[in-house]
C-alpha cells in the first residue's frame, strides 16, 4: 500500500512539472512572436505611441502620425517586393531611421 501511495504522489509531481514546462514553452513562443511583431512594426508602433502621448499632453500628434505614416509606407513597399531564397538577405537591412 505504501508503494502505491508513493507512486501516486510522484505521478502528481510529474504532472505539475509537465504543466509548468508546457506553460514555459507557451510563454516563450508568445515572447518570440511579440519580438517578431515589434521588429516588423516597431517604427510604426513608436510613431503611434508618440502621437498618442502628444494628444494626451495636449501638444498635438502631427509628428508622431507623420513618423507612423512614413514607416507604414516603407513597410508596404518592402512587403510588395518579391522574395526568394536567393534574395532573402538583400534589402532587409533597416533604413537609417528605423531603429
Amino acid at each position: 500500500m505504501k508503494s502505491i501511495a508513493q507512486s501516486l504522489k510522484k505521478s502528481a509531481l510529474r504532472q505539475r512539472g509537465q504543466g509548468m514546462t508546457e506553460y514555459i514553452i507557451i510563454v516563450a513562443l508568445i515572447a518570440v512572436a511579440a519580438i517578431g511583431v515589434y521588429s516588423m512594426f516597431g517604427q510604426t508602433i513608436r510613431g503611434q505611441v508618440a502621437g498618442l502621448a502628444g494628444e494626451v499632453a495636449g501638444t498635438g500628434a502631427t509628428a508622431g502620425k507623420a513618423t507612423a505614416s512614413t514607416a507604414a509606407g516603407s513597410a508596404a513597399t518592402k512587403a510588395a517586393e518579391g522574395k526568394g531564397m536567393s534574395s532573402y538577405d538583400s534589402g532587409n537591412a533597416p533604413s537609417s531611421g528605423s531603429k
